[in-house]
This record gives C-alpha cells, structure tokens and sequence, in this order.
C-alpha cells in the first residue's frame, strides 16, 4: 500500500512540516550539541511533543521524526550503551506515533482531513559527523562504510512504527544509488528520496538533478522524489528539469539562507513568500519547509496552496 495515495488522491497533495530545528528552538530546545534535534530526545522529549503538535495543528499531514542525524555511533560517543542508543532512535518514532495520534484522537481535528503520517527522517552520512559534510558529499570514508551507516539505522528503525521514510538532504548520486542498493533488504520500506541541491540544475555534489531524479525512481520502494534544504529560488527549475519523472515530486526547501559550518551559524536573508502554486504547477505534490521555517510559515503555505488551488 502507498501511504501518500489517499492525500494525492483526495486533495491533489500532502503537506509536509518545515525546519524542526527552528521549532524545536522556538520551544526552547538547546540544540548546540554534536547530536543536534536528538540531544532533545535524551533532555527535553516535552519540547519534541510540543514540536510536532505545533506542526499539526498548522497544517501538516506529514510529519517526520527527530532522527535526520541521529546515529548509534552518535549517542554511544554521548555515553549511551548500544542498547540505549537503538531505543533512544526508536523513541523518536514513538513520540511522533503518540503526538499524531494524540491530535487525531479529538474530532474537531479531523474536520476536511485525513490522519497524518508519521515519516522516519534519515539524513546522509555527512549529517551525523555535524561538520557540514552533509552540504556537499564529499566524505573522507568508503562507499562500505556509509553503506553501513545506513544499514544500521534502517534496521534500528524498521518496525518502530513509522508509515514511510524520508532519505533527506541526500547530497549526490553516489549515496542516494547506496541507498537503492540497501532497499532490496527492507522491502516493506516505503519511501521518498530528497537531494540538496547547489542551483537550479544540479545537485549539492554536482550532479545533474534530473539525472539523479530518473535514477532513484527506478525503485518501486520509491515513492517520491524531489529536493529539500535548497534555496527557494531554485525550487522550479528543479522541478521543471524533473518534469519526465513518473513519481510525485517533493518540494521542501529552506528559508534562503545559508548553513555557515565553520561559524556555526545562518547568513544571508529569509525569502519573503514561497511560491507553492509555481511548484506545484511543476509537479510538486508534497510540499513543506525545511530550516529556517517553522509551524506557521507551514501554515502560510498550506492556505496559499489551497487558494492556489481553488483557482
């Protein structure tokens, strides 16, 4: 079964979330750790619930787990035992599972809506080395050695009671084609496969987007493809380049600004409005916000696509 029919089917899309890093920290989460959003898990869980409650009641039909750079090697360097690390990985999931369900559980919420999806997060390899790595692929490790990276999480997370996963900000052909390859292992793993991109045309690492879209969908597990943690800007072209795809296309890009790694911090201006009714035209049928955007720039868009909509 794919989990994203019944939202493409009834109302043409599905809304994802946006930056949980930026929700999480107008919840007043500290994320200046080498963990990131998964420190949250070990000290502060509330403000995860909080998180994702904010993100459904502004709209989103998807949201994803607080697990993009959460590794087992990452908690055991933080002093967590083997165990503990797979639990705290799975304990994300559960979070996610009971906000949803939670939200689900009172009518008023279900009004003009289906019950939200819960998608597993998981970023590439660089992502969990917090060194920036993740914005251009080039990593100092073997294709064996990022390939059981992914191995691990996947199997961590398998059963833990997400509906789909989401391979995010995947920076080059080179992993995303890893990622195919571990697919096979898993093969009730349903998901979608999302690259940063550099411009309009390529690529974090360089290669041609649409090249890489056409590629990636050549795996039925895939159910989607499409770009994230992109600069607005380049969002249409992308997904105009992508046009021959026989896949959904998924659009969730940042605010426009940009990840300075060695200082640590965002540079650069926030784009003044996203222009969803453009990506959606292009074939973007899964639609949200990545860093920089919180619950109610989700919101903002998802009143702007219905509008566009109702054209």
């Amino acid at each position: 079964m794919n989990p994203l029919a019944p939202f493409l089917d009834n109302f043409g899309f599905a809304m994802l979330d946006g930056g949980i890093s930026t929700e999480l920290e107008r919840h007043g989460a500290d994320l200046d750790d080498p963990l990131w959003t998964s420190r949250v898990l070990l000290d502060a869980p509330e403000r995860i619930r909080a998180m994702h409650q904010a993100f459904l009641e502004n709209g989103a039909d998807i949201i994803a787990t607080t697990t993009y750079q959460a590794s087992m090697a990452g908690f055991q360097r933080a002093g967590l035992s083997e165990d503990a690390a797979r639990n705290t990985m799975r304990e994300a999931i559960g979070i996610a599972v009971q906000t949803r369900n939670a939200f689900w559980s009172i009518p008023a919420n279900r009004s003009g809506r289906l019950r939200p999806l819960v998608a597993v997060s998981l970023g590439p390899y660089g992502a969990a080395l917090h060194d920036g790595s993740e914005y251009h692929g080039d990593y100092a490790a073997d294709d064996a050695t990022v390939r059981a990276f992914h191995r691990e999480r996947i199997a961590a997370l398998i059963d833990a009671g997400g509906d789909l996963f989401a391979f995010e900000t995947i920076p080059s052909m080179a992993e995303a084609g890893i990622l195919l390859e571990l697919l096979p292992e898993f093969p009730d793993l349903k998901t979608w496969i999302s690259f940063s991109c550099r411009d309009g045309r390529h690529v974090a690492h360089g290669e041609v987007f649409a090249d890489c879209a056409h590629r990636v969908t050549g795996s039925r597990q895939v159910l989607a493809v499409g770009v994230n943690c992109t600069a607005p800007e380049n969002i249409a072209p992308l997904l105009a380049s992508a046009s021959g795809v026989d896949r959904p296309l998924v659009a969730y890009p940042n605010s426009g600004e940009t990840w300075d790694a060695a200082a640590q911090c965002w540079r650069g201006e926030a784009c003044d409005a996203m222009d969803v009714g453009a990506w959606y035209r292009r074939g973007a049928r899964l639609i949200g916000g990545c860093c920089r955007t919180g619950a109610e720039d989700i919101a903002t868009m998802r009143r702007s696509l219905c509008e566009y909509l109702a054209k």
